[in-house]
C-alpha cells in the first residue's frame, strides 16, 4: 500500500481511488481501514478518495508516545498528499478526530460525521468511569483480549454473543487492534464533549447518527445514546447540518451514506 509520513516519522498506509475532490475517510472503534473500503469504492466516481488506516492498525506504524496531536498530525499528512485540503468524513471515534483536527486548524474544507459516541447524561457515567479504569489497568499489563470483552461489555453486549463471537475468525483480528480501546478513549477526550474546542470549528459540519440504537450489541446503552452527542455537537459547532438516518445500525450501509456524502460535500 501506499504510505504517507507523518511529522513523528510514522508511515501511516493508505489507499487511493478516483478523481475528483479529496474526500478522506477516517476510520472508527477496531477499524483499520476495511469499514470504509465499501464507501471509498462508491464514492470514487465524484472524489479521489484516500481511505487509511490510522496508527496501530493494519499496515501503519505506531511510533509511542501515543497523543491526540500524533493522529491529528497523520490526518495533515494524508491532506497534504491529497492536494493541501480535503472534505473529511469519520464514523465514531474517527468522526472524534475529524472534529479534533478541524479544531486545531486542519485544512477540512467539509466534514461529516456518524454516532460520534460522546457520553451525554449523568446516568452514563458510572458505567464509563469504571471502564475507563478497567482498561487503563488491563493495557498496562498488555491483556488485550481482555480490553476487547471489557468494550463488548460495555455497550451491552450479552456474554452468550461475546463467547460465540469468540469462535470466529473476526474474533483475532479484532483482538489484534483492542489496543486501540484505550487510545480511542484519548480522541474521545474520555468521552467527555469537548464544546470549547468544537465552538473553534469554523466549517460546515454535517452530524448524522443511526437514530434510536435497536442493536443487541448496544443493549446497555439508552436507545437515544448517539442522538444525544449529535445535538450536543450541532449545539457546539457554528456551522452544523443535522440527519438521521433511521433503522441503520452503527455501520451504516455504505450505499447509504455514499448518497449522503456526494449531497453534502457537493452543496
Amino acid at each position: 500500500m501506499p504510505h504517507v509520513t507523518s511529522a513523528d516519522g510514522t508511515r501511516i498506509a493508505y489507499d487511493r481511488k478516483g478523481t475528483g475532490p479529496a474526500v478522506i475517510l477516517v476510520g472508527g472503534t477496531l477499524d483499520d481501514g476495511a469499514e470504509n473500503a465499501p464507501l471509498a469504492r462508491l464514492l470514487a466516481d465524484h472524489f479521489t478518495v484516500y481511505n487509511y488506516a490510522r496508527r496501530g492498525r493494519g499496515a501503519s506504524g505506531d511510533t509511542p508516545p501515543y497523543a491526540l496531536a500524533r493522529e491529528v498530525e497523520d490526518l495533515d499528512a494524508l491532506i497534504a498528499t491529497a492536494g493541501g485540503s480535503a472534505h473529511v468524513y469519520g464514523a465514531s471515534s474517527g468522526g472524534a478526530l475529524a472534529l479534533e483536527a478541524a479544531a486545531a486548524g486542519s485544512a477540512i474544507d467539509k466534514i461529516a460525521v456518524w454516532d460520534v459516541p460522546y457520553v451525554i447524561g449523568d446516568d452514563q457515567w458510572p458505567r464509563f468511569n469504571q471502564y475507563l479504569a478497567d482498561t487503563h489497568e488491563a493495557d498496562k499489563a498488555g491483556r488485550d483480549e481482555e480490553l476487547l470483552e471489557l468494550f463488548m461489555r460495555l455497550t451491552g453486549g450479552p456474554d452468550a454473543d461475546i463467547a460465540a463471537y469468540k469462535q470466529y475468525p473476526i474474533w483475532a483480528s479484532s483482538v489484534a487492534l483492542a489496543h486501540t480501546l484505550v487510545k480511542d478513549a484519548v480522541i474521545l477526550n474520555d468521552y467527555k464533549i469537548p464544546t470549547s474546542r468544537l465552538a473553534r470549528i469554523t466549517q460546515p459540519v454535517l452530524v448524522s447518527t443511526e437514530g434510536p440504537t435497536t442493536e443487541p450489541q448496544f443493549a446497555g446503552l439508552p436507545t437515544d445514546f448517539f442522538d444525544r452527542a449529535a445535538e450536543m455537537i450541532a449545539a457546539a459547532v457554528p456551522q452544523t447540518e443535522r440527519h438521521t438516518l433511521n433503522g441503520q445500525g452503527h455501520v451504516v450501509a455504505p450505499e447509504l451514506m455514499a448518497r449522503v456524502l456526494k449531497t453534502f460535500f457537493n452543496q
